[in-house]
């Protein structure tokens, strides 16, 4: 008789070993990483046996730079994938190879001593790259291809190889608008110049908490430290969204916005700014579309107000209200504009919009405490 208060199992569950792992990842983004190696990897061999030739005295691509390609294509935004991890990593890990060849000549010890080698050198040079590996294990095992090129090896093909295919990578991704070589978003800063820690991180988590968090788990990950914050802050504004989501921009931004054209004067500017008490102008051209803003930061001395317009902060009105809040507490925000699919200026939500809407979110017991 089978037992009908047993636990079902997740048919998932069964098959985890064969599930995707990389958080983020998308069809696009995997479809962008196969385009990218195959081009990547088909130019480098290319260049590398016009220059060369092609024959067994040189390799025209070592076989490291096909793991490499994976890194560099499909996480570009890992730190084992930067243009100095690549380089540096297989070449320097080439070298350690030769290294371990030439001292130890019993094959099963030197292959051990070479990635052993690879690996310590690629720490203390701060260049860890996986590849790396391969290509200590290349530089041991390369047989008459890499003994006939001795001490160069590593730098031709294997460095060779790497600059290209780092050359190529980083066009690749500019091409399609993406963040390589990956810079992480810097910490929260107080933008006031006082010793405050910036608004953003008075409440919630520190970065020390994040940092005895990674010690407790004693596991090495490959995020940027930096990632890692700005990820989990980003967590706590979609959970936010979440629970808040209901109330859009469009529920309440002021409409009757105060806005100027781009043949404004910077006087008039100024003037307006004074007169109705807001910190924040919309900038829109003939046409009534967003150009940026001004405010008196940007107004303080300019005699052309075409000459000072900062990118505005924007967003749809359809948007949950409650995720401006990054933005408005960033210490060099004061308004978001919301503007519709061609760029027309529909409203603004400044920051004491959203703080009274965040007050009304509120359950209401708590609402009459802090009234």
């Amino acid at each position: 008789m089978s037992n009908s208060s047993s636990p079902k199992v997740d048919p998932g569950h069964r098959f985890r070993l064969f599930s995707p792992i990389l958080a983020g990842a998308t069809l696009r983004e995997r479809m962008l990483a196969c385009l990218g190696a195959l081009i990547a990897i088909a130019l480098t061999g290319m260049v590398c046996g016009y220059f060369f030739g092609q024959g067994s005295h040189l390799p025209l691509i070592v076989a490291p730079m096909g793991a490499s390609a994976v890194l560099l294509f499909a996480v570009p935004a890992s730190p084992l994938a930067q243009p100095w991890s690549i380089i540096g990593g297989n070449t320097i890990s080439a070298m350690m190879g030769i290294i371990a060849a030439h001292f130890i000549h019993e094959p099963i010890i030197a292959i051990g001593v070479g990635v052993s080698l690879a690996i310590g050198a690629m720490s203390f040079t701060r260049c860890l790259h996986p590849p790396g590996g391969a290509a200590a294990l290349t530089a041991v095992l390369g047989g008459p291809a890499v003994a006939s090129w001795g001490l160069l090896f590593p730098f031709v093909p294997v460095a060779l190889n790497s600059f290209i295919l780092v050359a190529l990578g980083i066009l690749f991704h500019k091409l399609g608008r993406r963040n390589y070589p990956h810079i992480a978003a810097p910490a929260p800063v107080n933008t006031h110049q006082t010793i405050d820690p910036p608004s953003a991180t008075r409440i919630g988590f520190r970065e020390e908490d994040v940092d005895a968090a990674l010690e407790k788990f004693e596991e090495t990950f490959d995020i940027d430290r930096r990632d890692l914050s700005r990820l989990l802050r980003q967590v706590e504004v979609e959970a936010a969204v979440r629970s808040h989501g209901t109330v859009r921009c469009a529920d309440i931004m002021s409409r009757d916005v105060i806005a100027v054209g781009e043949n404004t004067t910077a006087q008039e500017a100024r003037a307006l700014l004074l007169k109705h008490n807001v910190r924040t102008l919309p900038v829109k051209d003939g046409s009534g579309r967003l150009m940026g803003t001004v405010g008196l930061r940007e107004l303080m001395q300019a005699k052309q107000l075409s000459d000072h317009i900062a990118t505005a902060a924007i967003a749809s009105p359809d948007a949950p209200a409650i995720s401006l809040l990054p933005e408005l507490t960033d210490g060099r925000t004061h308004a978001v504009v919301i503007v519709d699919a061609g760029g027309h200026v529909l409203g603004l939500i400044s920051q004491t919009d959203l703080l009274n809407a965040i007050f009304h979110m509120l359950p209401e017991q708590t609402r009459r405490i802090a009234a």
